[in-house]
């Protein structure tokens, strides 16, 4: 199966940061060719005069089957919004994890996300809805001391089990999940470490997002949380820290040491209002891995990725009170190429290259919010100006997934009509 992609002004994120104008060709599940133009035969043909084509974008944080949750715990001081997330999670059931996860897939689908970063139990039933979506997950299995889950048998072994059952499925990740430091003794942290290491998967966790956390560790081990994961030998460079919004720079050099990802989550952060912004010019100098998730429907509400991407920058430039904080070609690396590299895949996914997993978005160069158009501003429109509503077309390793904003792999309208039966029965009084 050969598609071309016509014409079109390709923003390649490769090492150059090539933006070329052309045709981009894939073949199967790969890149075969970008720029120039081909005049070859192909089996589909994609005009894209005026268009914008890019990687597709990774979205390292988030709760997928949470989607059916907007507008259920909004505006609520923290405490009780934990209070009542806790209640929902008693409730769910595997019907309406299947059906939120396939939500979720939808809206991300839809706005230009190719792969995206889960943590939740649970995850061989998101695992199903994924595959049937088309888009890539890596889906890891939330972690957290037997005594304190509401998982049947120990969340470890759970995780163990699924990451064996879903080693070897297309566009599934499996993948180690830490809940946070709060609930995860020395056992539950280095067991999920050591898993991770011996298999090469990746491990998400929840991090300094809350002040009250970092103090409450304090008091109890007389260390903050990284300095204490870095005493108990359970850093590692598979870890993608989700929040990371109250460090120290001592936490911050351990973190680069260990060679760590973060995932900003500044819409979640400013939204439950949990103060803190993660320090991204010392992480980047530092050498730790900088990337962007949304985290979930109930925390930010949207999984949109470009709308998160522009309010990271912005957050960073406010408070840092510098406008060169977090340019736009640094917040474009964070959605594509560092995203990538956090769930090593940056050989396969990430950039526009020869070889590499056809993971594309076409963006709708037709539309006022992001003309004018030319090669000196594409970058800072992708960023600043662009909505998920541009998103005309979406390629996950080969695969169509979306064209000309339609969905094509699931049922749009009968998953979007069961979503508000799911808010109805989990919502809490």
């Amino acid at each position: 199966m050969i598609t071309v992609i016509h014409n079109a002004w390709i923003v390649t994120q490769n090492a150059n940061r090539d933006i070329l104008k052309g045709d981009v060709v894939i073949e199967n599940d790969s890149i075969v060719s970008v720029g120039g133009e081909y005049n070859s035969s192909a089996d589909k043909e994609i005009d894209a005069k005026g268009d914008i084509v890019m990687p597709g974008l990774i979205n390292t944080h988030t709760h997928v089957a949470m989607a059916p949750l907007k507008g259920i715990c909004d505006d609520l001081p923290f405490d009780k919004f934990l209070n009542v997330t806790s209640e929902i999670d008693k409730k769910r059931d595997t019907y309406d994890i299947e059906m939120g996860a396939k939500l979720g897939c939808m809206e991300m689908m839809r706005g230009g996300t190719t792969t995206f970063v889960d943590l939740y139990y649970s995850e061989d039933v998101i695992a199903k809805a994924v595959q049937e979506a088309g888009i890539r997950g890596v889906l890891c299995w939330c972690c957290l001391d037997e005594e304190l889950t509401t998982q049947r048998g120990n969340p470890l072994n759970n995780c163990k089990n699924f990451c064996r059952t879903y080693k070897n499925h297309r566009k599934i990740i499996p993948g180690v999940g830490l809940q946070g430091v709060y609930v995860c003794g020395e056992e539950t942290c280095l067991g999920a470490k050591e898993f991770s290491e011996e298999n090469n998967l990746p491990l998400n966790l929840h991090l300094s997002e809350t002040r009250t956390e970092v103090n409450n560790h304090k008091k109890t081990t007389g260390l903050r949380p990284v300095e204490w994961l870095n005493k108990i030998d359970a850093l590692s460079s598979n870890m993608i820290a989700a929040h990371s919004a109250w460090l120290t720079i001592n936490e911050v050099r351990l973190m680069g040491k260990a060679g760590m990802s973060v995932s900003l989550c500044a819409v979640s952060n400013m939204k439950l209002a949990t103060g803190g912004i993660a320090p991204v010019p010392e992480l980047i100098s530092n050498g730790v891995n900088v990337t962007v998730g949304t985290d979930s429907n109930s925390t930010n509400n949207s999984l949109d990725m470009f709308s998160e991407m522009k309010i990271a920058g912005l957050l960073h430039k406010f408070a840092r009170w510098d406008t060169t904080v977090t340019p736009a070609q640094q917040l474009l690396d964070f959605c594509t190429i560092n995203g990538a590299k956090s769930i090593g895949m940056n050989n396969k996914i990430g950039s526009i290259e020869t070889g590499k997993y056809a993971d594309i978005i076409i963006i709708d160069g037709h539309t006022p919010n992001i003309r004018p158009l030319t090669p000196n501003n594409i970058v800072t429109n992708l960023v600043y100006s662009t909505s998920s509503l541009n998103v005309k077309t979406v390629f996950c390793q080969g695969d169509l997934l979306v064209e000309q904003g339609n969905i094509l792999t699931l049922n749009g309208e009968n998953i979007m009509d069961k979503s508000e039966n799911i808010w109805n029965k989990l919502s809490v009084s």
